[in-house]
């Protein structure tokens, strides 16, 4: 049994724990300062502390899921081995920050919340990428390895993504309710129905543009929706709340150029 330590217990690090737990394949110890913190993830984890040493001592895979501003001494306080590997999700920490402070082997990731479900979408960087972390990524959810060149706009992708599907989902759920659905019928419809087209645009072998296309029948109800947006800035806005959210990853990196 693969054993993971989980450093930061915030909405990251418990999201990850709950997700690992469901697989019933890993001894995981969550690790924070905050007892608070520590309590509300005691269900998932194996083991809980605040004690860094001991709770990553025996430990194949440690996962540093604290903020960036606080990473530096974190570090400091990781007495790591060659042998196990630590996996960083800060946004906008360098890995090769973090590898010169260790001797385990690193690697960096963007996931997002839904790893407690097994829906995570995370970008993992090509180099220090472990077959074991591959193993715990591929558990819970889909993963892609990048150059950390690109770690920024996979950030704002995956990372931030989450945030700006459920502003749509809320507005083609206030769309329903304005049309007479209640809240509840409207929230449903419409999260569901999110769900099931990102699964098909995973599963299927057509393009976006394709599946847009086999839905849009001929003077039917599709393709008058698909009017509207086609005419409006709607891919502009999501495109520009990406770039934002991607230019915001890379100030938090420059805090690191320097140090």
């Amino acid at each position: 049994m693969t054993r993971v330590s989980v450093i930061g217990c915030g909405n990251m690090g418990s999201a990850l724990l709950r997700g690992l737990a469901r697989t019933d394949t890993y001894h995981l110890t969550a690790i924070d300062l905050d007892p608070e913190a520590r309590a509300s993830v005691a269900d998932a984890a194996d083991e809980t502390t605040d004690d860094t040493d001991s709770g990553t001592a025996d430990a194949d895979i440690v996962v540093l899921a604290v903020k960036p501003d606080v990473a530096e001494p974190v570090l400091a306080d990781l007495d790591l081995s060659s042998d196990q590997q630590l996996v960083t999700l800060a946004a906008g920490l360098p890995r090769e920050f973090v590898a010169e402070r260790t001797a385990a082997t690193v690697v960096r990731i963007m996931p997002n919340l839904a790893a407690e479900t097994g829906d995570m979408a995370a970008a993992a960087t090509t180099d220090g990428l472990t077959d074991e972390v591959k193993t715990l990524l591929s558990d819970v959810g889909e993963f892609a390895e990048i150059d950390e060149s690109l770690m920024d706009v996979a950030t704002a992708v995956n990372g931030s993504g989450p945030a700006f599907a459920f502003y749509l989902i809320d507005a083609m759920k206030r769309g329903g309710i304005d049309g007479g659905l209640d809240p509840e019928q409207a929230e449903t419809l419409a999260a569901q129905t999110f769900k099931g087209a990102a699964e098909t645009v995973l599963r299927d072998d057509r393009s976006v543009d394709e599946l847009i296309d086999a839905v849009c029948s001929p003077n039917g109800t599709t393709i008058e929706g698909m009017e509207v947006l086609w005419d409006s800035d709607a891919d502009a806005a999501v495109a520009d709340a990406v770039a934002a959210a991607e230019e915001r990853s890379r100030e938090l990196a420059e805090a690191f150029d320097d140090e």
